[in-house]
């Protein structure tokens, strides 16, 4: 077996990799000379809105201190002081004798035409935790029941288009228990869900498959997670030193 011992080089200094703490690279830009002030917001104005969107043009300063304009869409319902818009819940599915699975949902989402492959997910609801919020939506949307074993800090969804925010809860599920051995959905007026299992160790493989099968999109979190399971099963000392 070959030991390799890799050093980077950061800020003049050399440090062990597994030692780092948070780094952040100094690049060459010729704008940083003209940065003069804060980035900060002026104004939001109107211009459409629906029952749960709305369509707004912001004025905002940059940090050169020139004043541009972004349009931006917003959600209509957003509660008062919330922690987050959303919950998006990966559940993992444990039974004995099987491998561990992670419980996905299937359902077609009109603005993209075509039906997608996500976690269970929704919105909070006024006066819920988002540990609450997401045992209710994992419940509702895939019958199933489990507990919260943890939750992440609030995070942004697609920050060029929206200030939506979600958090991602992990929950594990006892597949063994009575009524998650079959599992009703608790599905709302017009909701069509369809559960799909997936198993943990073979995600990104078993996605790939469905892509090749079916005509659907696979949520850009889902396939994230997916290829951060597949490097920590199979390429945790994969390094660029190594293939030469």
């Amino acid at each position: 077996m070959i030991s390799v011992s890799i050093k980077y080089t950061i800020s003049g200094s050399i440090a062990d990799c597994k030692h780092l703490d948070i780094q952040r690279v100094k690049m060459s830009n010729p704008e940083a000379s003209k940065e003069t002030c804060a980035p900060h917001v002026v104004k939001e104005e109107l211009m459409a809105a629906g029952q749960w969107l709305k369509l707004e043009k912001m004025t905002y300063v940059d940090r050169s201190g020139s004043t541009r304009t972004w349009e931006t869409v917003k959600r209509t319902t957003r509660l008062t002081n919330p922690s987050a818009d959303a919950v998006g819940v990966i559940a993992l599915l444990k039974r004995t004798l099987h491998k561990d699975c992670v419980v996905m949902v299937k359902q077609f989402r009109p603005p993209m035409g075509s039906y997608t492959l996500e976690f269970p997910a929704g919105l909070i609801d006024e006066g819920e935790s988002a540990e609450v919020a997401a045992l209710r939506e994992l419940k509702e949307e895939t019958g199933f029941r489990g507990e919260v074993v943890g939750v992440t800090p609030v995070t942004c969804l697609d920050p060029g288009l929206s200030n939506c925010t979600t958090q991602i809860v992990m929950v594990n599920i006892n597949g063994d228990e009575g009524e998650n051995i079959n599992p009703t959905q608790q599905l709302g007026d017009g909701e069509f869900v369809e559960v799909v299992l997936l198993p943990l160790d073979e995600f990104q493989s078993k996605i790939d498959v469905l892509l090749k099968k079916e005509d659907i999109v696979v949520d850009s979190k889902v396939y994230m997670f997916a290829m951060g399971m597949a490097q920590a099963f199979f390429k945790p000392m994969e390094l660029p030193v190594l293939k030469q």
